[in-house]
């Protein structure tokens, strides 16, 4: 008796050390965003990267298009107003690109946005799934783009958060 055949998934022809760094890459994105550091954010795209945002509850599909190392500092400045962020990468998928410099990602991620109205906290969770391409420069990695696809929102009460506004 023969069972179902079983699919393996194609091994691609990224090094060990290759998705150690862009695990690195992705992880630095999320801690820069919540640390506050713009700056910092855009140095991990190329000079021309792209970063594409949806804009939930208008649209859950990446909308809002930031080209280049400005307009990705300025799209995160939207951040500033709340009382604080934590984005927890939850997992990664990379392949190779179209040659060895090149390479594509899917990252999942829990984006926690919590603000405060009227002296009452909110979260508002965005479950994010990131479509990215990724170029080597050098011995580094760097985003050539990234859009962001929202799969769900949620809205829940917070008791207590610690700030992480920079102005705090």
């Amino acid at each position: 008796m023969t069972g179902p055949v079983v699919s393996r998934p194609a091994v691609t022809g990224l090094s060990t050390s290759d998705r150690v760094a862009l695990r690195d890459l992705v992880h630095r994105y999320a801690a820069h965003v919540d640390d506050r550091e713009p700056a910092r954010v855009a140095a991990l795209f190329t000079d021309d990267g792209v970063l594409t945002t949806a804009a939930p509850l208008a649209s859950l599909d990446p909308c809002d298009e930031h080209r280049g190392h400005t307009a990705i500092q300025q799209a995160l400045s939207g951040l500033e107003g709340l009382e604080a962020t934590f984005h927890a990468v939850t997992g990664e998928v990379f392949d190779t690109g179209a040659d060895d410099d090149t390479a594509t990602g899917r990252v999942a991620c829990l984006a926690h946005h919590v603000s405060r109205r009227d002296d009452v906290l909110h979260d508002v969770t965005w479950a994010i799934t990131y479509r990215d391409t990724y170029r080597r420069d050098g011995s580094a990695w760097l985003i050539v783009s990234r859009a962001a696809t929202v799969t769900f929102v949620a809205i829940s009460p917070v008791k207590a958060a610690r700030s992480t506004r920079s102005d705090a």
